[in-house]
């Protein structure tokens, strides 16, 4: 390709499009179709802003593309500009801070305010920040909706002043929607439409999005992914993404599901067999026979969970069932002839003849074989069977247990047939309890609370709200079971939150929703919820039984993240499954049931009833969607998704172009992240005198780094609302507060299940302040190294910043004077995050690590070899650390600096990426 490819016309319905045509490569002498789906769309992206100023695309980056080769290491870097930015309120809210922020400084380097602007679309759907404060009561929506309002009233009146004060930003209102199942429902566009030049030109829908979980997108065609806000922020100025063309694996899919098999069981077996395979910084792409047996519905479901299984997207090509998805979610049909036309034109369509591309790698599943599953009780990718749920929860519970349980499980060696082989294998599990668990009573019913208990019972998150079929299955086996006279247990709080309007009309119209409610899955908001962590508290006395017992109790839900202290501080064992499997533990009330084998309760004649009796068949579901499911319903539902409530529209709207900053506010602050900015850079300089906030393991995830679930009262980000009259009841969540950097810099490393080696026997935000070996809190210690000056490090293991795309994960850390973090390896997003914020991700050579090279954390270190490396513009440059530890001795080992691409070098080198871009405005 020489870079100069001549745009075509495209006529649909009477209209002209331009297009940039892929078919330039074909007749350059290279076979397209030998690309994957994905790798097509990257290329008409590079090729259709090729010459435009400011838009990074080389030739070379074209032809890394068009010469790509299956199985090379990554090397070549492009310049992807996505086509929109999608945001959700917790990243939301600290991206437009920082964009208002952005303006502030740009006033004070002699720019105009107005310079920062989104020069593309940017959807905000507000999803995260409604609790399950009430539940099981028809009053618990519009309850939970008013406490929403009301502890989020500055947070929402700043994101109307941002939709007034910027251009091309539109806010979806709260209680509408998960802001995935919004983008599938009605935000993507599939093909994009735009005037420019005087000429309406048609290119692929792609994006970028604040939550790990954008991929959900992928399912509809559309290329997209999650990243840190700071990325997000420099996209939506205008500033492309720096990649390196990737590796991509392809995923053959063939036959269909069996009977009593869901698509949440198959995602839970997809993402296991991606983690084990590892596609860490891989595209995945699907493709088979058995895509045609996948409603569009499923696809999103496994394209949701990418970051699960650790690849940057999980795409699947546009078909005629993507056609069919956008005709009957109320896309117009002038909109469907345009996708069908443009990806036709383009070779992007997919049907049963087309040619397989070339992949990196491949892995196959037949449909068939996926069984009923669970993930749990810590990790999305750890799948257990149905049948093995109770085993595996016993081998986990002395882990779970943690120190000092008062029902410590006793351990005991049995033998256990493992596998079809029938091998004999010697595993510890833990016996059956001596006592009798905790006594409690609670809404006139007494019972005992043990281990294993379930305790949350939430049908929430996008990942399967989006999905009918799970969730009228869900409501059948609800029907099923109170029309045999069972009841959930009363110990379980229950909820559905589902992704949009949609799923509550198409449940009301199957007449399903009484069902629901009987057992006690009433409507509590539209929204994440129980995923997100705002799972809300848990009634008083089974907070104080769980307490008092130090029991290990869990929680069942149909979302995508079950990390350790994500769901609930008080919750220790957390399962995903499908929605319906969820309303069967609520029914059976503990974890550790064989359902395949043990009842759920008894009828009103005293007969046992099992899950076989009340799970519903695949035509049963099926009959239900026909009849109550109509397209009728997301057209109306989102004929007017942006105007939102009387409350939205009654709040004030501040005015002017720059915001007005209220010292008082304690959900929305002014960030310091440019104060003293100058117009040119500091210079680079070596890292010295520095010692270690904290040492951690591996899988350390952002939710450790910066939670967004409760604020705990004696935790330094409660102490500090405490002390500003902040009562504890409005306290809302750190995912709530993101806006407020005091707060988040408090809870940065404040997840209570963090583990500090500096600290080995204490869980939570506990380090050592060195020298002295004094025990305090994270930010304690880290205010003191700031107060004498010393700069910080953060030792870590395999997989660091795994997880949710949290900015506040790299921000706190840099708030923190955190200068550096040395791992194993990286989360993708993660690394990113940390270069936009200037904190340098570290990476040991192969075959090195803490343990190995014996660090205990009480060192102090040096960096040397910065900036010789950024100064000569070498990416993935090696710097030495040297210790001296406190006995006496040195140590020293070479590290990788993980600036991959040239635009992460000069990131570092301006301190971050806001501040890169802020300057290159100021100098425009």
């Amino acid at each position: 390709m020489d870079g100069s490819t001549a745009a075509e016309t495209l006529s649909v319905g009477g209209r002209d499009y331009r297009f940039a045509p892929l078919a330039a490569a074909e007749r350059a002498g290279h076979r397209l179709t030998r690309l994957p789906y994905s790798l097509r769309i990257l290329l008409e992206n590079l090729l259709r802003r090729q010459g435009q100023p400011g838009s990074g695309v080389t030739p070379e980056g074209i032809a890394a593309l068009v010469q790509w080769e299956p199985r090379a290491t990554p090397s070549r870097e492009i310049a992807f500009m996505p086509a929109r930015v999608l945001l959700q309120d917790f990243t939301g809210v600290p991206a437009v801070v920082d964009l208002a922020a952005m303006r502030d400084a740009m006033r004070q380097l002699g720019g105009a305010a107005t310079r920062i602007n989104p020069l593309q679309p940017v959807e905000l759907v507000i999803d995260h920040s409604v609790q399950v404060d009430e539940y099981g009561s028809e009053a618990a929506f519009l309850l939970n909706a008013e406490r929403e309002l009301e502890r989020n009233r500055e947070r929402y009146a700043f994101l109307r002043w941002g939709q007034k004060a910027f251009a091309n930003f539109r806010v979806v209102p709260p209680d509408t929607g998960i802001v995935h199942q919004v983008n599938l429902e009605y935000l993507a566009r599939v093909v994009m439409a735009e005037q420019h030049d005087g000429a309406m030109w048609a290119y692929p829908d792609t994006l970028v999005g604040t939550d790990s979980h954008t991929t959900m997108i992928n399912g509809l065609g559309v290329l997209g992914w999650g990243v840190g806000g700071i990325e997000a922020e420099a996209a939506m100025l205008g500033q492309p993404i720096s990649m390196l063309v990737p590796q991509v694996v392809g995923f053959r899919l063939d036959g269909r599901l069996r009977e009593g098999a869901t698509a949440t069981d198959l995602v839970l077996r997809v993402t296991e067999m991606l983690r084990q395979k590892g596609v860490v910084g891989k595209f995945v792409e699907f493709f088979g026979k058995g895509l045609r047996n996948l409603p569009l519905a499923d696809r999103a479901t496994i394209a949701n969970m990418a970051p699960e299984y650790g690849a940057t997207c999980g795409i699947f090509p546009v078909d005629a069932v993507s056609l069919d998805y956008l005709r009957f979610t109320g896309r117009s049909g002038e909109q469907v002839a345009l996708v069908e036309a443009y990806m036709k034109a383009q070779g992007l369509f997919h049907q049963d003849d087309s040619e397989e591309a070339e992949y990196s790698d491949l892995l196959g599943l037949d449909l068939a074989s996926v069984e009923p599953s669970l993930a749990g009780p810590r990790r999305p990718q750890d799948r257990v069977a149905l049948s093995q749920v109770p085993a595996g929860f016993a081998r986990e519970l002395s882990s779970l247990a943690g120190h000092g349980g008062r029902n410590q499980p006793r351990l005991t060696t049995v033998g256990r047939w493992e596998g079809e082989g029938g091998n004999t294998a010697d595993t510890a599990v833990a016996e059956p309890e001596v006592d009798d668990g905790v006594a409690c009573e609670y809404q006139d019913a007494r019972f005992r609370l043990r281990h294993g208990s379930v305790v949350i019972a939430a049908i929430t998150s996008c990942t399967n709200t989006s999905n009918p079929s799970v969730m009228v299955g869900a409501g059948l086996l609800a029907k099923k079971a109170v029309e045999r006279g069972l009841v959930s247990q009363p110990w379980v709080k229950t909820s559905l939150a589902p992704g949009s309007k949609v799923v509550t009309r198409y449940l009301a119209e199957a007449g399903l929703t009484p069902y629901l409610e009987r057992l006690g899955f009433h409507l509590v908001g539209y929204g994440c919820t129980t995923c997100i962590g705002n799972s809300g508290p848990l009634p008083e006395p089974i907070r104080a039984a769980v307490e008092d017992g130090k029991l290990v109790v869990a929680a069942v839900l149909s979302g995508n993240r079950n990390f350790e202290g994500r769901i609930h501080p008080d919750v220790r064992a957390n399962y995903l499954a499908s929605p319906p499997l969820v309303v069967a533990y609520a029914l059976a009330g503990r974890i550790d049931v064989d359902l395949l084998h043990e009842p759920l309760g008894t009828d009103m004649a005293g007969r046992p009833v099992f899950l076989r009796d009340v799970w519903p068949s695949q035509q049963e579901v099926d009959e239900v969607l026909r009849a109550a499911l109509r397209s009728e319903m997301f057209q109306r539902e989102y004929a007017d998704v942006f105007s939102g409530d009387e409350r939205w529209q009654n709040l004030p709207v501040p005015e002017g172009e720059t915001y007005a900053w209220d010292a008082s506010s304690t959900y929305v602050k002014n960030p310091p992240y440019f104060d003293g900015m100058t117009v040119e850079p500091q210079p680079v300089e070596p890292i010295r005198g520095a010692r270690v906030l904290a040492l951690l393991g591996d899988s350390v995830t952002t939710d450790h780094i910066s939670p967004a679930g409760s604020i705990k009262l004696k935790s330094p980000a409660g102490q500090y609302l405490v002390e500003l009259g902040v009562s504890p009841r409005d306290f809302n969540s750190y995912g709530a507060r993101r806006g407020n950097h005091e707060v988040m810099m408090r809870g940065t490393f404040a997840n209570v299940r963090l583990r500090n080696r500096l600290v080995p026997d204490v869980e939570g935000g506990v380090t050592i302040h060195l020298p002295d070996g004094e025990q305090t809190s994270i930010f304690e210690a880290a205010m003191r190294y700031q107060q004498d000056g010393v700069p910080l490090l953060v030792i870590a293991g395999k997989e660091y910043g795994t997880g949710s795309s949290r900015d506040w994960a790299a921000k706190g850390p840099r708030l923190l004077g955190v200068r550096a973090v040395i791992a194993e390896s990286f989360e993708r997003i993660h690394r990113s995050n940390l270069v936009g914020m200037g904190v340098l991700p570290l990476e040991y050579l192969p075959g090195d690590s803490a343990d190995v090279l014996g660090l205990t954390g009480r060192e102090t270190f040096e960096v040397l070899g910065l900036e010789e490396g950024v100064a000569a513009g070498r990416t993935g440059f090696e710097v030495t650390v040297r210790g001296d530890r406190p006995a006496g001795g040195e140590i020293s080992f070479r590290v990788r600096a993980r600036l991959d691409t040239p635009e992460e070098l000069e990131y570092y080198r301006h301190g971050g990426i806001l501040h890169y871009v802020l300057r290159q405005l100021a100098k425009s």
